[in-house]
C-alpha cells in the first residue's frame, strides 16, 4: 500500500466525504432503489438501473476513501528549511521550462490551483532531499534523462 502525505485539513475533509457517503449516500441510494423496485419490471426500468450505477460509482469511491485514509500520513506542514519533501511548493526550471507544483497528493491540494506531482513519481523521487539550487536528473517515463533546475522550495501553508 502507498503512503499518501496529507495536511489535517485535507484528511479532515475526506473522512467528511466517507462518512457522508457511508451514512447519507447510500441510503439515500437504497431508498431509490427501493422505490424503483415497487414499480415492477426491472428490466426496462431505467430509474432502477440509473440508481443502482450510482450505487456501484459510490462504493467505489467510498472502497477509495478507504484506501487512502488507511495508508494517509496526517503531517504538519514541513519544516521552512528548503529540503524537498512532501508539502513542499517546488519551483524548478525543466526542458526550458519554468513550472511551480507541490509535492503532495491531489487529495491534499484540492482547490490550490497548482499542478501536483506525487513523491512516488518519478520526478517526486528524484528532488526528495534536494535543495535550492540543485540540478538533478531523472528518468521520465518515457526513458529520457530530463535536467531539473530546482528554484524556490517553500512549505505549504493551508489558508
Amino acid at each position: 500500500m502507498e503512503t499518501t502525505w496529507l495536511t489535517q485539513d485535507a484528511y479532515d475533509k475526506l473522512v467528511g466525504e466517507l462518512t457522508h457517503r457511508k451514512e447519507e449516500v447510500r441510503m439515500e441510494i437504497a431508498k431509490r432503489i427501493d422505490a424503483a423496485r415497487q414499480e415492477g419490471d426491472l428490466k426496462e426500468n431505467g430509474g432502477y438501473h440509473a440508481a443502482r450505477e450510482e450505487q456501484a460509482m459510490n462504493e467505489t469511491r467510498i472502497a477509495q476513501l478507504e484506501e487512502l485514509l488507511e495508508g494517509a500520513h496526517v503531517g504538519e506542514t514541513p519544516a521552512d528549511d528548503g529540503i524537498i519533501e512532501p508539502g513542499m511548493i517546488v519551483s524548478v526550471k525543466m526542458a526550458g521550462r519554468e513550472m511551480r507544483f507541490l509535492l503532495g497528493t491531489r487529495e491534499a491540494s484540492e482547490g490550490l490551483g497548482i499542478e501536483v506531482f506525487s513523491p512516488d513519481a518519478p520526478i517526486g523521487k528524484a528532488l526528495m532531499g534536494h535543495h535550492s539550487g540543485d540540478t538533478v536528473e531523472y528518468k521520465a517515463p518515457n526513458g529520457k534523462m530530463i535536467k531539473v533546475e530546482v528554484g524556490d522550495v517553500t512549505p505549504y501553508k493551508a489558508d
